[in-house]
């Protein structure tokens, strides 16, 4: 493959990272943010070591980036309780009482990935329902709607981005066809490695 000049430094300049702290909940709370040149909105991730990164749009000031994790603090600090006191190798069992405990976290997170992920598909849904699924982790069906487990809330943020953009590529897609699959790999490239890790859960 040739090689583009200056490839390597427009890479670098697309995207820059520093370590931040913000004060929530009576805790000082260390975050990395990042500005990327290709991001459009705020996205906010928890990964499962807890760690919390904070992507902004290249010319959005950091004093937004604060402000908007603020405006998140209860999603953040549930999320944050989840990764930080449980050690998760085997799925919780799918009980009424943990789903409709977890049924609006749920949400929030389908919601944001799907608003993220959809930047780069604009597809169009008509509704996002949040069940308490035991066999499946997502569906779409033909009237648009996405359904999901709320049992996302315990997956991998990459585990969680896959199910996000299976669905929603459902909706350009109707099907498990090579184009189908060619439309998650814009987004999620390691499909096949993720797609192999949830079989095993």
């Amino acid at each position: 493959m040739r090689r583009v000049p200056g490839a390597r430094f427009f890479g670098i300049l697309a995207s820059m990272k520093k370590e931040k702290e913000i004060f929530i909940g009576g805790d000082t709370i260390k975050y990395e943010l990042r500005k990327n040149r290709r991001s459009r909105y705020m996205r906010l991730s928890v990964l499962p070591d807890a760690s919390i990164r904070v992507t902004i749009p290249w010319r959005s000031d950091e004093t937004a980036a604060e402000k908007f994790l603020l405006e998140k603090a209860e999603w953040l600090l549930e999320k944050l309780a989840i990764f930080k006191n449980k050690k998760i190798s085997v799925l919780p069992l799918a009980t009424r009482a943990d789903y409709l405990k977890n049924k609006e976290l749920a949400r929030s997170i389908a919601e944001q990935k799907l608003r993220y992920f959809n930047t780069f598909y604009n597809f169009s849904w008509n509704r996002i329902a949040i069940r308490n699924q035991k066999t499946r982790w997502g569906s779409c069906s033909k009237n648009g709607n996405l359904n999901f487990s709320y049992r996302i809330i315990y997956l991998g943020e990459k585990m969680c981005d896959y199910i996000i953009v299976h669905e929603l590529c459902h909706l350009g897609q109707f099907n498990h066809s090579k184009n189908f699959w060619a439309l998650v790999e814009q987004t999620v490239p390691d499909y096949k490695k993720i797609r192999k890790e949830i079989k095993k859960l």
